[in-house]
């Protein structure tokens, strides 16, 4: 595994060889992260399938197009935050979404992760903008938002497919400060 900052959890790039984590991190969630995410065959879950996962993971990493950080502690991950799609050109942009494990939940632990995920993004990657979306039923997501800057911009309806159903989803994003014309 890549350590990308080893404080105050450590987050870090899985390589291939890690992607025991992950399995066990997803197998552990399963039922947790289900409302929020794609419907997931038993396939997913499988060794090779999150062995693949990881490796295309890594190599969005070498390529710049994506970030996937997972939050390591004693051993384990317990969260993950993911910065995907990013588009180069006049946009500087990318997507953000991220997960908890359910006995981490209410800790701030997610607020602190997607914190420096942010910084990282802004700083190393040289990005104008992050943007977030959220389902209207999903409390916690928004709450992280807030906490580190995400404005409301919009609500779209029948957005991405969760759990076997299209939902609609509220729109957010964060501009990167330094890049904010002064008025």
């Amino acid at each position: 595994m890549h350590v990308i900052r080893s404080e105050p959890l450590p987050l870090v790039v899985l390589e291939p060889p890690d992607y025991g984590l992950l399995q066990t991190y997803y197998l552990q969630n399963k039922d947790h992260l289900a409302p929020w995410e794609p419907a997931r065959d038993e396939a997913y879950y499988a060794a090779a399938s999150m062995r693949d996962l990881v490796a295309e993971r890594h190599w969005h990493y070498e390529q710049q197009t994506a970030l996937h950080l997972c939050a390591i502690d004693d051993g384990r991950m317990v969260a993950e935050c993911n910065f995907t799609n990013i588009v180069r050109g006049p946009l500087q942009a990318c997507n953000l979404g991220f997960s908890v494990a359910k006995e981490r939940e209410g800790r701030g632990i997610m607020t602190g992760v997607v914190k420096h995920g942010i910084e990282i993004m802004f700083s190393q990657y040289g990005l104008h903008r992050i943007e977030a979306n959220y389902m209207p039923r999903n409390s916690r997501s928004p709450r992280v938002l807030e906490r580190c800057g995400f404005v409301r911009e919009g609500f779209a309806r029948a957005y991405l497919k969760i759990a076997g159903q299209w939902e609609d989803h509220v729109l957010t994003a964060l501009v990167n400060p330094s890049d904010r014309p002064s008025r």
